[in-house]
């Protein structure tokens, strides 16, 4: 597993950043860059994205195993304890860790994500990422990421060809595709409502087993979680705080300086 370090590798503050389904670990540049004051920042590429690994066996693209990976990194890092910010699958990832006996976070950041995900936006998210798209031009990448990511929310030109040079790679032939196994999204695309309803089960139970102080942010027109689960997550397990933010759905970047406050001020007061 490939991962991007910031600040100073003997600092004992470890903040962990971990992307969403699709993206990678250069998502958090931003974030990362003003909080190195503060935090040793690690950001990686889950398994099958960006520069690490793919997995011979795509239906272990899941949970569990992101979970183990991140328990190798973590015993890695050498730190009692940790903070961790998730966005999407990156939040779940950490929803299982922080539930577990004697895990090490202090504070957890789950960026639109919960245990109870609307399975009309999961089967929206499985087609886009089975997509074997090819582009003759950066640009056209850059034009389609902004597409399919418009509910990331407003930003910059400068901001989106961010966004899609972090995912978009040229390959032999010169196309540009996007930087993760396809196969990414068989697990996803298998999952039915029946699937869906047992493991929302076992995600609540890993909430409520939850007992540090919890961060929720969501976006106000995100199609994966709901504003009922959103206040569900108030009132139960770590009784999460929550923060949404107007004009953006499925997922906030933290890219922009007042989304980047909201983690700072959590994750330092």
């Amino acid at each position: 597993m490939s991962y991007k370090e910031w600040g100073d590798q003997q600092n004992p503050k470890v903040l962990i950043c971990v992307h969403g389904i699709t993206r990678v670990g250069d998502d958090f540049d931003a974030l990362a860059s003003a909080l190195i004051d503060e935090y040793r920042v690690i950001c990686p590429d889950v398994v099958g994205r960006g520069y690490s690994d793919r997995l011979a066996n795509p239906q272990l693209y899941q949970i569990p195993q992101y979970v183990s990976d991140m328990v190798t990194l973590i015993a890695r890092l050498n730190s009692q304890t940790i903070d961790w910010f998730g966005t999407s699958m990156g939040g779940l990832i950490g929803l299982i860790l922080a539930s577990m006996k004697d895990n090490p976070i202090r504070k957890l950041i789950l960026n639109d994500v919960g245990p109870s995900l609307r399975f009309d936006g999961l089967k929206r998210i499985g087609e886009l990422i089975g997509q074997d798209v090819r582009f003759d031009t950066f640009e056209q990448g850059v034009q389609f990421i902004r597409e399919v990511s418009s509910s990331f929310g407003p930003h910059t030109d400068a901001q989106w060809e961010k966004l899609a040079r972090d995912v978009l790679r040229q390959n032999a032939e010169g196309k540009w595709i996007r930087h993760y196994d396809l196969g990414l999204a068989l697990p996803v695309q298998a999952t039915t409502l029946e699937s869906a309803a047992i493991g929302e089960k076992m995600l609540w139970a890993a909430y409520d087993a939850i007992r540090c102080e919890t961060l929720l942010v969501r976006g106000a027109e995100s199609d994966l979680l709901s504003v009922e689960t959103a206040q569900q997550m108030q009132s139960r397990g770590p009784r999460a705080k929550l923060i949404e933010i107007p004009g953006v759905g499925h997922a906030p970047t933290f890219i922009n300086a007042d989304q980047i406050a909201i983690a700072r001020d959590f994750l330092l007061n």
